[in-house]
């Protein structure tokens, strides 16, 4: 039995016991609804002139008291809609019942449409039924509230009283089924891979491990989908994508969570080229869609996401905002700079690592509208194809809009000869290198065809469509420490 604190919470336990001594179920089993609170409102003319009688159900978000009347706010998921309860019309008895609701309870009522004297679109209750008995009160100042973290670890709270949360998380969902649109009716499929993977990789990063008993192996979650769609590739589904949850042992921040919500979409006979394309189109589509518009406001500044879009290569970028032709320094060079520039150099990282710190704090803040940073060094990309022009980098490239780095994307690398000596060369660059997964090399060897693999943070996306600086924002259940 819980233990109920608070002058309030005591009332409102009096309160559910005197429902149950009426007979009534303060935890209803269903209600039947003909109209939700929006449909109400947007089809008011014809069920006001028909007569027709209405059933809502929804959460207490308002109750006033006026003697042998109240009027009271119910809200579902589409909005609020005002209800009046009359003891004239109720009756003597249900309408004492009325004194035994609070805000937050859950009812359910039944009666037809009129607008009050100023307008407001409102039930005239005939019948109604308690559904839930809402046992703590609702906040009256949350929206003021300093400590942000509380709203995301009672976000069931956040999702009541705030309608702009509601409607980030409608509009994600909207965004999710917008890419998924686009990507069916181009003749991809969608598919689903490991979660739990014997050996990790596809990315840098470090990977959460956990113990599988049946067969008394070590597991990990999976930090990218990556290798497991490639095999599909060379299974000859040539047009693959997933969407799903990724996880990485690391740090959190605005722009970072241990799990995180992102798309891998591969596609044979294409190379990196056909993935600059392929995000173009993808990402205006959704814009569009969403907001009706190529523009939008993202933390104050406009973002035009009209094509074509900005494309600058990784060194041209770097010599752009650091002065320093890095192209044409030694490694030993690359790193000393890359320290007088502020960065943290950690012993076992390669040149290109620091190449990619710079590219992220002197670079990507400086990316407003949509630019494509591409040809990057092929010591921190180890399963993209060399240029063709024979040079000591990759193709592969990350898009970047409003600052955030929103995708990445590669010429996938299939020759089975060179990615075994990529990974091979990773194991010096541990803890963040690539694991060898011998599977995969076997793939390889039975042969992948010319692909363009493109991986987008769904999250982040997210964060621009909605303008919300913490990735947090986006996410129903960010982690916190307890």
């Amino acid at each position: 039995m819980p233990i109920f604190e608070g002058e309030h919470e005591r009332s409102r336990l009096e309160k559910l016991n005197r429902w149950k001594a009426l007979g009534v179920n303060p935890y209803a089993y269903g209600f039947e609804r003909t109209h939700t609170t929006d449909e109400v409102k947007s089809n008011y003319e014809q069920l006001h002139n028909a007569g027709t009688q209405v059933r809502v159900a929804g959460r207490i978000v308002g109750l006033r008291f006026h003697g042998g009347s109240t009027f009271a706010h119910i809200q579902d998921r589409e909005g609020k809609l005002q209800i009046y309860l009359k003891r004239d019309v109720l009756g003597e008895d249900i309408y004492g019942r009325v004194k035994l609701l609070d805000i937050g309870d859950i009812i359910g009522v039944e009666g037809e449409v009129f607008t009050t004297k100023t307008g407001e679109i409102t039930i005239l209750v005939r019948k109604f039924w308690l559904l839930t008995k809402s046992l703590h009160p609702l906040p009256e100042k949350w929206h003021g509230l300093r400590d942000i973290e509380l709203r995301y670890r009672q976000r069931y709270i956040d999702l009541i009283v705030n309608p702009d949360v509601r409607r980030i998380f409608c509009t994600r969902m909207r965004i999710i089924n917008e890419i998924r649109d686009f990507l069916n009716q181009r003749g991809y499929i969608e598919v689903e891979t490991p979660i739990l993977q014997p050996i990790y990789g596809g990315a840098f990063a470090n990977p959460f491990a956990t113990r599988y008993e049946a067969l008394d192996q070590t597991v990990y979650l999976r930090i990218s989908n990556e290798l497991y769609l490639k095999r599909l590739i060379v299974g000859e589904l040539e047009k693959v994508y997933e969407i799903g949850r990724m996880f990485r042992n690391e740090g959190m921040d605005r722009l970072h969570n241990p799990e995180f919500t992102s798309i891998e979409i591969y596609e044979a006979y294409t190379d990196y080229e056909g993935m600059m394309k392929l995000t173009e189109q993808l990402l205006t589509h959704v814009v569009q869609k969403v907001k009706g518009k190529l523009t939008l406001t993202y933390q104050g500044k406009e973002v035009d996401f009209t094509p074509p879009w900005a494309r600058v290569t990784f060194f041209d970028a770097l010599h752009q905002y650091t002065g320093k032709d890095f192209s044409k320094l030694t490694a030993d060079e690359i790193i000393s700079i890359g320290k007088e520039l502020g960065i943290k150099v950690q012993p076992h990282w390669p040149p290109g690592k620091v190449l990619e710190k710079l590219l992220d704090k002197y670079v990507a803040p400086n990316l407003q509208n949509p630019t494509f940073i591409y040809d990057y060094p092929r010591d921190i990309s180890p399963l993209a194809k060399s240029k063709r022009d024979g040079s000591n980098l990759v193709e592969r490239f990350e898009i970047f809009i409003a600052g955030l780095e929103i995708g990445n994307a590669f010429s996938e690398l299939n020759d089975p000869q060179e990615q075994y000596q990529r990974f091979m060369e990773q194991q010096s660059y541990q803890a963040e290198g690539q694991v060898m997964d011998e599977d995969f090399i076997h793939a390889l060897k039975v042969g992948m065809p010319p692909t363009g693999g493109l991986g987008l943070g769904i999250d982040r996306i997210v964060m621009l469509l909605v303008d919300v600086p913490s990735i947090r924002d986006v996410m129903l259940f960010p982690h916190m420490r307890q």
